[in-house]
């Protein structure tokens, strides 16, 4: 048996013999400099970060392009830290799963500090306190999911926590960007540092939702006299504190049994997984898809190191932008919600499985090659063409990765927007096409509303995965049973005309017709959804 821990990894032939990539530097003397001069400091120590980020750092520590590593800092679930990193001093083991069947284990040691961003633990703020005013920190980014960023709850008021923040002031700072803000200031005090703040969350324009939170206190505290009147100036001066915007994009599924029992046949030891008293999820070992990308606007008043060695790309922000819209609006996520709805619909476990399927497989390619390429902008540094032949190839129908339609279904109101309404304002405004040339976005649409019955393709009920909107739409299709004559145009109006919901009002571009015969179509009764399918 073999234990994951710094002292478990000085038996180094062992692990190899079974196939591991170990870290090869120097990681007492780089967590010694990191600790001195920490130059990255990252907030969101979740499964992304870990099978991401760390692995870049790790391979360029490997390379010696980098003689330091990673802060990563918890401020969410304070127990991932002290329950899975710090017992593990740090590690974790990496399991790529390629789509050729293959995988590569690589035990992750780049992460060299570990904080929790708990004001009321002076230790631990202190040390963060610390780090935020040291001259070598350049960067400090953030996975901490797009609500992260959010001050105000689903009503439009501003959380308790960021009132009582906006009152109190930095120093005794409890809502998660409050604390944030507190640490920047810290910045600000020891000499008005330069330093990059980088949002790596799967959000558009992810740059300015942190800036506007960061700004939000910066812009209260002041205004009531509870910091230097200079740091407003400072948070708003580029030279000093950038924002940039990134696109991030790798399939990161949680944890799964398949993977552990690979890891266990292996004998490594303490592979149990922890339930946070938050009911996080974390193991020590985390698995994903080959495939990575992070483009990020090269924006960094501090420097940065060459991260580009990793495989990161740097460019300007319209380039960032270019490829988000690329990957959200066309050449990824409509095709991802296309097979989660769908998947659920058809009794779907798995993503992959449903690209075996020739009627699904034939409706994503249509969406994405012949609908969305059309009116796609090519950023440069990534072909359109090349992403979308990688993600219906290689990305998606990779058997080896656990990822379900029942996940990505989650919050499907928030997404159709702009997953469908931008393909659909371009179709519009354009002079050579037109939205009528749109045949297999409202099959989509109609397979949405259909979805919201909570009743699959069988006549079985089944469960709907989270959405915020799910008490505002399913009743537009409430009473709504299979088999029964319906009228359907009258009961789905209202809905049809939401922008929030699909970006535009498919009655006025006129795609509300199709929406609801396709719609009519698939109440016909059960096996009616399957029936559209093969008739398409």
């Amino acid at each position: 048996m073999i234990e994951l821990s710094s002292s478990g990894l000085k038996n180094r032939a062992e692990w190899e013999e079974k196939g591991y990539s170990l870290p090869t530097f120097d990681r007492a003397g780089a967590a010694a400099a990191t600790k001195e001069n920490p130059f990255w400091v990252h907030f969101g120590a979740g499964n992304l970060f870990r099978a991401f980020q760390a692995n870049v750092v790790q391979r360029l520590l490997n390379e010696g392009v980098l003689d330091r590593g990673l802060v990563a800092v918890e401020g969410f679930d304070y127990e991932i830290i002290e329950r899975m990193y710090r017992p593990h001093d740090d590690l974790s083991i990496l399991v790529t799963l390629k789509a050729d069947g293959t995988v590569e284990k690589t035990v992750v040691g780049s992460i060299l500090e570990t904080c929790v961003l708990d004001s009321e633990n002076k230790a631990e703020f202190q040390r963060l306190e610390e780090i935020f005013s040291k001259d070598s920190l350049q960067m400090v980014t953030f996975t901490i999911t797009e609500k992260g960023y959010s001050l105000v709850d689903g009503k439009g008021n501003t959380l308790p926590a960021v009132e009582a923040d906006f009152a109190a002031g930095p120093a005794k700072a409890m809502s998660y960007i409050g604390k944030v803000a507190a640490l920047l200031y810290a910045r600000y005090r020891s000499g008005e540092k330069p330093v990059a703040m980088v949002s790596m969350d799967n959000c558009s324009h992810n740059g300015d939702k942190l800036y506007d939170a960061v700004h939000a206190f910066a812009k209260q505290w002041t205004a009531n006299g509870l910091v230097e009147p200079g740091f407003l100036d400072y948070v708003n001066t580029k030279e000093k504190v950038s924002f940039p915007w990134t696109m991030i994009d790798k399939i990161t599924p949680r944890p799964d049994a398949s993977v552990e029992a690979i890891l266990e046949k292996d004998g490594i030891e303490g592979l149990e997984p922890v339930v946070t008293s938050k009911n996080t999820y974390v193991a020590p070992f985390v698995n994903a898809e080959e495939c990575e990308y992070l483009v990020i606007e090269d924006a960094f008043p501090n420097g940065r190191p060459a991260l580009e060695k990793g495989g990161l790309m740097f460019t300007d922000r319209s380039t960032v932008d270019k490829v988000e819209k690329m990957k959200v609006c066309t050449c990824l996520n409509p095709l991802h919600t296309t097979l989660a709805v769908f998947g659920c619909l058809l009794g779907y476990e798995k993503i992959s499985e449903e690209m075996q399927d020739p009627e699904l497989k034939k409706l994503v390619e249509a969406i994405g090659y012949q609908e969305g390429l059309p009116v796609v902008v090519n950023p440069g540094v990534l072909d359109p063409k090349e992403f979308i032949d990688t993600v219906l190839n290689v990305r998606i129908p990779n058997p080896f990765m656990p990822d379900t339609p029942q996940r990505i279904a989650t919050d499907t109101s928030q997404k159709l927007a702009i997953r469908f309404g931008e393909t659909i304002k371009a179709y519009h405004a354009s002079d050579t096409l037109k939205t009528t040339d749109l045949t297999r976005i409202p099959v989509v649409f109609a397979g949405w509303l259909r979805y919201l019955m909570a009743v699959d393709d069988t006549g079985k009920r089944f469960t709907l995965s989270p959405d915020p909107l799910l008490d505002e739409v399913c009743p537009y299709v409430a009473g709504i049973t299979l088999g029964e004559s319906t009228d359907v145009e009258e009961k789905l109006r209202p809905i049809l005309r939401r922008k929030d919901i699909f970006g535009v009002d498919l009655y006025e571009i006129g795609m509300a017709e199709a929406v609801c015969g396709y719609f009519k179509k698939m109440i016909a009764g059960a096996g009616a959804v399957r029936k559209v399918l093969q008739e398409l």
